[in-house]
């Protein structure tokens, strides 16, 4: 009888043991994808660039913006190079910020370079790279991708362009480098993206109607700090059938509607607060052989040489000539 309790006691400790274990992994699972820009793509993505070429940040900045990418044609082994992410974009404009008011655009960039490229460490700047570089931090996507950094999010306004110092590697110490010309990818963001982590959509968005019907009342939301919400608005609409259906838009959200007013489904019910937007572009660096260039300015050399020959010898031979027809 003893054995058989025992046994129960063990049976229903490993089943508490398994209830936690599997409460404790499901928490940790919900929690992951509440984490914000960088951290999300670095917990998500082993790699930021996916298979079709696309930079994973555009999951969640959905604008597109143009970027400039910026790269010497051709770099020595063990040399520091500039890459400048360039990030244009009106610096009058405002965005809205999470709790609803307006601020200037904050910008991020993120640099994927080739393996064996990597951020060049403090002792190898120069000092007017260093006044260029400023405070800039930079991050390496993980503690096995040195190759890729994250810049941001920063001020626009004192970072209109993202400088990365890039330090090459050199074959003869990594037998995994070779002098080819390699691929350079970047990515380049402006503003607040417009899809969260946890595929809720931000205030940085236009809000539409998802049914038909006529505006009937519009109701402020009190701001809620133990919730974490800012306010906004609710929106009643009577639909067809005479049913009240209520739509939620957040803080900052400019209203374009009011109430009397019709509505149909997928009809804008505030502006589009969006100014910023993503982009990305590819570019190309060639490792180059010293040894080349050493052997092309011999080549060059004995071309000069040659030619100073050729005309030194032809001058001597109209002499000869001069001289023979003067006899």
């Amino acid at each position: 009888m003893k054995t058989v309790l025992l046994r129960t006691d063990r049976l229903l400790t490993n089943i508490g043991l398994c209830l936690i274990a599997s409460l404790a992994l499901i928490l940790s699972l919900n929690s992951q994808p509440a984490m914000a820009y960088p951290y999300f793509a670095q917990e998500a993505y082993q790699n930021p660039r996916e298979a079709t070429g696309k930079i994973v940040c555009a999951n969640c900045h959905l604008a597109q913006k143009e970027i400039e990418l910026e790269l010497p044609q051709a770099v020595l082994p063990d040399t520091v190079f500039e890459a400048v992410v360039k990030l244009p974009y009106d610096h009058s404009l405002q965005q809205v910020t999470a709790d609803g008011s307006k601020s200037g655009l904050n910008v991020g960039a993120v640099l994927v370079l080739p393996e064996g490229f990597k951020i060049a460490p403090e002792d190898r700047l120069s000092e007017e790279l260093k006044e260029k570089l400023k405070d800039t931090y930079y991050q390496p996507y993980s503690d096995t991708q040195e190759n890729i950094v994250l810049v941001g999010p920063v001020d626009g306004e004192e970072y209109p362009e993202i400088i990365f110092p890039v330090l090459s590697p050199d074959p003869a110490k990594d037998k995994n480098v070779h002098f080819l010309k390699y691929a350079v990818h970047a990515g380049g963001n402006r503003g607040r993206g417009q899809v969260y982590p946890t595929g809720e959509k931000s205030n940085n968005n236009e809000y539409t109607s998802s049914v038909s019907g006529l505006v009937t009342q519009i109701s402020p939301i009190a701001p809620d700090e133990e919730e974490g919400t800012y306010g906004g608005y609710e929106i009643s609409v009577q639909t067809t059938d005479g049913s009240i259906a209520v739509e939620k838009v957040p803080a900052g959200a400019t209203l374009v509607v009011e109430p009397g007013s019709e509505v149909k489904i997928g009809s804008a019910l505030t502006t589009n607060p969006n100014v910023g937007g993503f982009g990305q572009h590819d570019g190309e660096i060639v490792l180059q052989d010293p040894r080349r260039i050493q052997w092309l300015l011999a080549f060059f050399a004995s071309v000069i040489v040659t030619q100073i020959l050729l005309v030194l010898k032809k001058k001597q031979v109209e002499k000869v000539q001069a001289a023979e027809m003067n006899f």
